[in-house]
């Protein structure tokens, strides 16, 4: 493949006249023109194609050098539609928020009086036409001297010297609009953030007589707190729409195509594993980002989780409670959690779980695996990638650190049971702290199976299964038969002083009900049984083989 790899490259025209790798999407024109809605907003994840998308439409549009970028289309599929026609006919005011994570809102303010700047001086050529009266302003946002209820009103004056010069309506991108209202929520300006981009987009999208149509990009519909309000001619197109759902993402024959021109076809299955498994709309699709990168780079590796800092996801988990901390562990497992979802996102909600699940899917972190009557779905971890982020996010936040789970896990693996205790204790010691712990058996079963899937490598995990003559808690059938197996018997304790009791009880239950039975038909020699009594944070471990 002679064709250079567009690692971080989100510029349409760079990687057409560079000889980047491109894969087709500009079937997304056709079906944009063809929409009757006046404004759109796309929500996508993070790194999904949205500022590349955006570009494209960008340079497709666009009056200013219109028949130098109708060279760029050439050969792509939009080139043959009757679509085509409306290549170079409007102008475009393009602007990217992506960059936009001020730490106060002076400095917001600042930046987007860079923003503007740029994008009015990409007009400059109209100076020369302008009225004494109307020449000052738009200087003034050249040279950044505009006020707050100027900056407001700046991209609806733009469109109107557009169109009385130019004669035509103006084409508005808005790209990823919400990364400064993330930022704002961060570092504690977010009131004032949304009363200015409510204006500012209103104002540039709603109130426009001079506006062909808008187009926004971003990861979230941010909603209840009303910087949409007013914007009634706006259509939202998120991730559980089936308009639009194949242009954001690769398809699985995209990605199969890609590997096989850059001769790795024989990596599909394992690149399956890693980067697929998301659902947007009824369409299936991989991580864009992590492919590009493993095209590069040749190596299964979580690409795309090290892109961002992650902030929301882990201020989520660092509120979370008992019962998300429950529904986190079912989908560590494998299983699907069901949960009712919306298109908008409230941040002023934070503490509602089901913030929380929106937040996680919008944001790539789970995937639809079943779509429900209701608006109810439900959710799982789309692929390896994720759950490598999972994993060490939740080591973090609720076990302690890696290091220290690492200790506890390695203990048991070696069978040194008095370092798992003192280590299980110093977990729960540190990190558990809900105030409705431990009066229940499932929660401590779901604790210790949670921390015993990271395990899944070396051993077979099986909870409540039959075994002789009963269910056994949780097993560990070694992949090497030469190893020992594993059997955990858990018990509450209602007083401290019956720890010694309740551990006699699960060592017992596990002699008199046979629970060795089924690992020792299959040739496991060596089983050690272990008993485990909690009561709250204490935990007392004892042990045979």
């Amino acid at each position: 493949m002679s064709k250079k790899i567009p690692l971080g490259i989100s510029n349409f025209k760079e990687i057409i006249e560079e000889n980047y790798y491109y894969i087709d999407k500009t079937k997304f024109i056709d079906d944009l023109i063809q929409d009757g809605s006046k404004v759109k907003l796309f929500t996508r994840p993070r790194r999904f194609g949205k500022t590349l998308n955006m570009s494209t439409l960008r340079y497709f549009f666009d009056i200013v050098d219109a028949e130098k970028n109708r060279k760029l289309f050439k050969d792509l599929y939009i080139e043959k539609s009757e679509t085509f026609k409306y290549q170079g006919q409007y102008p475009v005011i393009f602007i990217s928020l992506k960059e936009l994570k001020s730490q106060t809102y002076d400095e917001l303010l600042d930046s987007i009086r860079t923003l503007i700047s740029e994008v009015f001086y990409t007009f400059e050529f109209l100076i020369d036409k302008l009225d004494e009266f109307t020449s000052p302003l738009f200087k003034s946002y050249i040279l950044k001297t505009s006020k707050v209820n100027e900056l407001n009103n700046s991209l609806k004056f733009l469109s109107k010297i557009i169109y009385r010069h130019m004669g035509k309506r103006v084409i508005i991108i808005i790209d990823e609009y919400d990364t400064p209202v993330v930022s704002a929520y961060e570092h504690g300006y977010y009131n004032e953030a949304i009363s200015f981009f409510k204006t500012f987009f209103g104002v540039a999208l709603k109130d426009n007589e001079y506006l062909q149509m808008g187009i926004m990009t971003g990861i979230l519909r941010v909603a209840k707190e009303g910087i949409f309000s007013g914007l009634n001619n706006l259509i939202t197109y998120s991730i559980l729409d089936e308009n639009y759902s194949s242009y954001f993402g690769l398809t699985e024959k995209e990605v199969k195509k890609a590997l096989f021109d850059f001769e790795i076809e024989d990596k599909v299955n394992e690149v399956k594993d890693w980067y697929d498994g998301y659902l947007f709309g009824n369409t299936e699709l991989y991580n864009p980002w992590s492919i590009i990168n493993y095209l590069s780079k040749k190596k299964l590796e979580p690409y795309w989780v090290n892109t961002s800092n992650n902030f929301l996801v882990y201020d989520l988990l660092n509120k979370a409670k008992i019962d998300i901390f429950n529904d986190l562990q079912t989908v560590f497992q494998g299983k699907p959690i069901y949960k009712t979802l919306d298109n908008s996102f409230s941040f002023q909600d934070m503490n509602n779980p089901q913030e929380v699940w929106q937040l996680l899917l919008y944001s790539g972190y789970l995937k639809i695996s079943e779509i429900l009557p209701e608006s109810k779905y439900a959710l799982k971890i789309p692929n390896k990638e994720i759950n490598s982020f999972f994993e060490k996010s939740f080591l973090n936040r609720f076990l302690g650190g890696i290091d220290l789970f690492q200790e506890m896990i390695g203990a048991l693996e070696n069978q040194k049971i008095n370092l798992f205790e003192k280590k299980l204790q110093e977990i729960m010691l540190v990190s558990v702290s809900y105030n409705d712990l431990g009066k229940e058996e499932k929660y401590y079963h779901n604790l210790i199976l949670g921390m015993i899937l990271s395990m899944s490598k070396n051993y077979e995990i099986h909870s409540n299964s039959e075994s002789g003559y009963g269910r056994y808690d949780i097993s560990l059938e070694p992949n090497d038969k030469t190893k020992a197996g594993i059997i955990l018997e858990i018990k509450v304790a209602k007083f401290r002083d019956e720890l010694d009791k309740k551990l006699e009880e699960a060592l017992k239950q596990i002699e008199k009900r046979g629970y060795d039975t089924v690992m020792r038909q299959r040739g496991i020699k060596k089983i050690l049984k272990i008993g485990l009594a909690f009561y709250g944070k204490e935990i007392k471990i004892k042990y045979s083989e």
